[in-house]
């Protein structure tokens, strides 16, 4: 037997551990776009590395990293992914998240639900562990629920049982062929379902409404009278009154909309309110995700790093009413502005302060808009000088959130790190 590893990063590693364990005798070899391994290599695996494509490949089975786009891959055997496998293997029913934005939230808040249920559940995929790490330790009684990236849906051809949709809008357009490739990958975690599965969709979101239309199964609109929304300071699931919406931890109706998903997907198993409840009061945020840091001068101090889109910083913005200083920018991603730039001129912002390689695309939209309270930094200037930039332009009361609207590879090593260094710097104000 004779298996390639196509990309070589932390799944990778779990693909060897798992196809090492099921084929002992077979040749791996591990090809990465990468000269060398950035992690260390076990001693009976063959590596290849500086590959620009992985074209030509002779293998009997190659497993596809999902960043590497599909058309990139060529081999003599059978490709797969380890979220295909993964889902086809697994004794547990499925829920699956996808979305551009609050997929990490909403996948945590499924769980965290099904935990105060006293449900065995896993949290796997784009979040929580390698998925072939805990195959074996899965049994049918537990519940799976699996983040879903356009990446790991790209080229698969089996959906979970529940299928949850959050709202699409354009996102990694530097490594789609373009917004309907996206859009089309996003489509797998329904398009393969039963007619006894359920999918879960955003409501008002063309997208999601449109990939909704392409599953069988049973269709579930959220925030709806219907299902699960908020009414009068409470979640309703229908006409039943689960619990108070002050029990959810993290800022904003984006936040609500959330949970109105994740309650959604968990209702075939879960409906009693105090059970949700716990579930959500228990989660408190993950990091870089509109994450609060302190509060300095009577100044608070948002972590959204992960916000690399502009929907995900006017969902920031909405999340506050008192006045905001925002720091936006960093390398692009093929979005657009416009809407985000309105959203600046209609909401309570005292101040914008641009950072990146994106800052003189922003700086113009601004202008044309007639915004004039903003500053320039572009990459002149370390988080540190960031910070204070943005803390001098603040007054009491005020709230500074670093939503960048932006990619982070032109200053920082990824959304973390920026997030990160975000963090120490108000730490050291």
């Amino acid at each position: 037997m004779n298996i390639a590893i196509l990309g070589y990063g932390v799944e990778g590693e779990s693909v060897y551990r798992y196809y090492r364990a099921k084929y002992p005798n077979a040749v791996i070899t591990a090809y990465d776009n990468n000269p060398q391994p950035k992690n260390p290599l076990p001693p009976d695996v063959q590596f290849v590395g500086g590959r620009t494509d992985f074209k030509g490949i002779v293998a009997d089975l190659a497993i596809k990293t999902p960043a590497i786009p599909p058309w990139l891959v060529e081999v003599s055997g059978v490709v797969t992914t380890m979220t295909r496998e993964f889902m086809k293997a697994c004794p547990a029913p499925i829920i699956g998240v996808t979305g551009t934005k609050g997929k990490g939230t909403t996948a945590s808040l499924i769980k965290s639900i099904l935990d105060a249920n006293g449900r065995r559940s896993w949290l796997v995929g784009n979040i929580g562990v390698g998925a072939f790490d805990v195959l074996d330790q899965i049994k049918p009684s537990d519940v799976v629920v699996y983040e879903l990236s356009s990446f790991q849906l790209w080229d698969s051809d089996v959906s979970p049982h529940v299928a949850v949709v959050l709202g699409i809008e354009p996102e990694h357009l530097d490594v789609h062929k373009d917004f309907n490739d996206y859009v089309s990958a996003k489509s797998n975690i329904a398009r393969h379902q039963k007619p006894d599965d359920i999918v879960i969709y955003r409501q008002g979101n063309q997208y999601a409404e449109q990939i909704s239309q392409m599953s069988p199964a049973t269709k579930v609109v959220y925030p709806s009278e219907l299902t699960t929304h908020v009414k009068d300071g409470m979640f309703y699931n229908g006409d039943r009154e689960l619990c108070s919406v002050d029990v959810l931890r993290l800022p904003g109706n984006h936040n609500r909309d959330n949970a109105c998903a994740a309650i959604d997907a968990v209702w075939s198993w879960v409906r009693d309110g105090n059970d949700i409840k716990r579930g959500l009061e228990a989660f408190e945020g993950l990091p870089h995700r509109l994450k609060y840091v302190r509060s300095v001068n009577d100044v608070m101090f948002y972590d959204d790093s992960i916000a690399t889109t502009p929907g995900s910083a006017i969902a920031a913005l909405a999340s506050f009413e008192e006045p905001k200083v925002i720091i936006l920018g960093g390398s692009d991603k093929g979005a657009s502005y416009d809407e985000l730039v309105m959203k600046i001129k209609e909401s309570a912002v005292r101040r914008v302060i641009l950072i990146g390689t994106e800052a003189p695309k922003i700086e113009a939209l601004l202008k044309a808009n007639g915004i004039a309270r903003y500053t320039n930094i572009g990459t002149s200037l370390t988080i540190d000088g960031i910070v204070k930039t943005a803390a001098n332009a603040a007054e009491p009361g005020d709230v500074v959130i670093m939503s960048p609207a932006c990619a982070s590879f032109d200053m920082f090593k990824n959304y973390a790190d920026r997030g990160d260094q975000f963090v120490a710097a108000v730490n050291n104000l």
